[in-house]
């Protein structure tokens, strides 16, 4: 997942620092980040700093847009939109940093400023967008568009900065501007709300197990860790499992005992829906009321409409059209997986039906049954350093990039590690942290960000005091969220795990690549439909048997994975792949059903809104969709608002574009280069189906994702 900000308007994040460069300076935000590669200075930033900071953020992008609009020469893309695009340095730096850290690291200090911060950012970013002066200054430039002699990525940047007015108001009356301004900071204050419930619930849950028999089937690995969270929470010789993914989605594919998986899985789809004070179902409600309005202020039949637009997909229509075309083979190959499960239940004489919490498990028997294959012995061989390495492996040979750790670059928590990448002649890419592991102050999921977009700036040389344009390079952050090595194991990853490893290392290959000169449009700051496209292809070289010799090597013994383990791999990748894109493709049906009402009004009951929705298209009762709106964080404050389709979307352009490696070569350098430089190096500088066309030298087709996923 690529995090996107909720608030941050232009997605910039800028290097150049400004403000008091003094050694007596107590703010670090406003002095010279004195540190390597210019990172934040974490050993230094307290949470009392973010609110001077930003005020102070706030005061200086007003300042650079007063002179903008005072400015009496002749408006044109470089007093105008260029001096836009750089008017919010400070501010977009204190705020990514902030926003970073209240995903990765909320503690109690930070929480409390998080209310204040985003309604002074929210506001600031309303008050810009309704800034009827700067408008007109910026229209005047997007009037004349084709007489100013623009390439592509000037020409991208200024639609992209009109569109953003237009779309946030600029047109609107004053009364209209009034209500979109109360609605975007109630829906920012919602979102946080939302994402502080679902950390709440997911930290509050606990299945406490008292006997080691009743952990029967439960890998050992798991059982050390879940031995170890009870001796920290004072339970000491008991077993604790929590809604952790590195925690309930093994549990759920290997305990025997029926009762505790039922627990943990009803645990974990009820979060945020317990009529408690983190039950989310009303915020959900006002959320979708709030959202819905917004778009017929815009003259939009509802949110999905007035968000796609500016998407790869354009309409809701050619969305769903997408996601029904994989949702008919897929629920028919589903039933037929169900039917399968239900037939392994009855031969072993459990007089039971097939529900939810047993999917897992029971697929897991078939699978080991079908394949001879299970976690268990595939655990061994994929220790997150292994797996690390791996993917390093991988971007070497296909890019030629180097990952030099760093112990000298400050970080925001003692989880976390410093890279700094290199090309292969020790060029600079960029900066790379990598926060591995679950704790209780970190979101859930596994997603990318940045601390810095990669652009090029205009920066005054110290010794000739000129001007001179540099490449700020950026500084990327993966956050995941895998269990802790124990005392006698290391962190040892399942299959989804590993693949979700190299699906958040394609986003940070996105960021760390891009050669672009404007934030706004550089490396990650794209529609949500094409940023999963250098992801998901990434998932593909995983599994791959000449990569699975390279890194995949038992933990304890350093021997390589054996052959007829990588066969059983390979042989087994289609394996329960109708219930995969059910749940996902439900899950996506589910967001854009909130997201083509039509009704301002609330939502009454949004269990049963839910619930009519999954029966409208058929969903099965053995299956739940991927996330249950209650805790569907993407949706209700993860920037996929109706955009959930998109990893399906992107599915499509993924699995035609890896059809290029395979007929070349999978690690072919002429391939390889041309995806860098059509794709991961030019963000949103073109028009995104012309970049891929560029790469693959035709339109993208359904065919190679149904044949992948054995859904054709």
């Amino acid at each position: 997942m690529k995090k996107i900000m909720i608030t941050a308007l232009f997605g910039l994040a800028i290097a150049a620092c400004s403000g008091d460069k003094s050694e007596s300076c107590e703010n670090p935000f406003l002095c010279e980040y004195n540190t390597p590669f210019g990172v934040p200075p974490f050993d230094k930033i307290k949470p009392a700093h973010f609110i001077p900071a930003l005020d102070e953020g706030i005061k200086q992008q007003n300042a650079a847009i007063d002179s903008i609009i005072g400015n009496t020469a002749i408006p044109d893309f470089e007093n105008t939109i260029v001096a836009f695009e750089f008017s919010s340095e400070l501010f977009d730096r204190v705020y990514l940093t902030f926003e970073n850290l209240r995903s990765c690291d909320a503690t109690n200090s930070i929480d409390s400023i998080s209310e204040e911060i985003i309604k002074k950012v929210s506001q600031q970013n309303t008050d810009v967008v309704l800034n009827a002066n700067l408008f007109n200054k910026i229209k005047q430039v997007y009037d004349k568009k084709n007489e100013l002699g623009l390439n592509t990525e000037q020409l991208m940047l200024l639609e992209k900065t009109h569109r953003n007015f237009v779309r946030n108001g600029a047109n609107l009356n004053e009364e209209q501007k009034e209500r979109i301004r109360e609605i975007n900071e109630r829906l920012s204050l919602l979102e946080l709300d939302f994402e502080t419930k679902v950390r709440n619930e997911t930290n509050a849950f606990q299945l406490v197990v008292d006997n080691i028999e009743d952990c029967a089937g439960v890998t050992q690995s798991l059982i050390d860790v879940a031995a170890e969270t009870a001796k920290a929470r004072g339970l000491d010789g008991k077993y604790v499992f929590t809604l952790d993914r590195a925690c309930i989605f093994p549990f759920l594919q290997t305990a025997k005992n029926r009762n505790l998986r039922e627990k943990i899985f009803k645990g974990y789809i009820s979060r945020c829906d317990n009529n408690n004070a983190d039950d989310a179902k009303k915020n959900i409600a006002e959320q979708v009321s709030l959202r819905t309005e917004k778009a017929q202020i815009f003259g939009y039949k509802n949110y999905a409409e007035y968000v796609l637009e500016d998407k790869m997909a354009k309409t809701p229509e050619a969305a769903t059209e997408l996601l029904l075309q994989i949702w008919k083979p897929a629920l028919e190959l589903a039933k037929k997986e169900a039917a399968n499960i239900q037939s392994m239940i009855n031969e072993r004489g459990e007089k039971i039906k097939l529900e939810p919490w047993d999917w897992s498990y029971y697929a897991e028997k078939i699978r080991a049954a079908k394949y001879d294959l299970n976690e268990e012995m595939l655990l061994p061989y994929f220790s997150l350093d292994n797996v690390l390495q791996g993917v390093f492996d991988v971007t070497l040979k296909l890019y030629g990039l180097q990952f030099v750790k760093r112990t000298d670059i400050p970080v925001y928590h003692n989880d976390v590690v410093a890279y700094e990448v290199q090309e292969s002649d020790g060029k600079l890419v960029g900066i790379l942290y990598l926060d591995f592991y679950v704790r209780p102050t970190k979101g859930v999921g596994a997603w990318m960000t940045e601390f810095r977009t990669q652009h090029r700036a205009s920066v005054k040389d110290k010794k000739t005091l000129e001007n001179k344009i540099v490449d700020v390079r950026p500084i990327v952050s993966l956050v995941y969220n895998f269990a802790r090595p124990t005392a006698d194991n290391p962190s040892l990853l399942n299959l989804d795990e590993v693949s979700t490893v190299f699906h958040e290392f394609g986003h940070a290959l996105n960021g760390l690549l891009s050669d672009c000169t404007y934030p706004s449009v550089a490396g990650t700051n794209t529609p949500t439909d094409f940023v999963e496209l250098p992801s998901q292809i990434m998932e593909n070289w995983a599994f791959l048997p000449e990569v699975l010799n390279m890194y995949a090597r038992h933990y304890k013994t350093g021997e390589a994975i054996p052959q007829n383990l990588i066969q059983k791999i390979t042989e087994s990748n289609k394996f329960n792949q109708g219930f995969n894109n059910v749940e996902l493709v439900a899950a996506s049906l589910l967001d854009m059903a909130y997201h083509t009402r039509t009704d301002v009004k609330q939502i009454e009951d949004i269990n049963k809104f839910e619930s009519d929705e999954m029966k409208k298209i058929g969903l099965i009762s053995e299956i739940v969709p991927r996330y249950r709106s209650t805790y569907f964080k993407h949706i209700f404050t993860g920037g996929y608002t109706a955009g959930y389709y998109s990893y399906r979307w992107s599915a499509v352009l993924d699995a035609d574009a890896f059809e290029a490696f395979k007929e070349n070569g999978y690690f072919d350098k002429t391939t390889a280069t041309s995806f860098r430089k059509n794709i991961l190096e030019r963000g949103y500088t073109d028009d995104l189906m012309k970049l891929y066309v560029n790469f693959r030298g035709h339109l993208p087709n359904a065919y190679a994702l149904l044949k992948r996923e054995g859904l054709q």
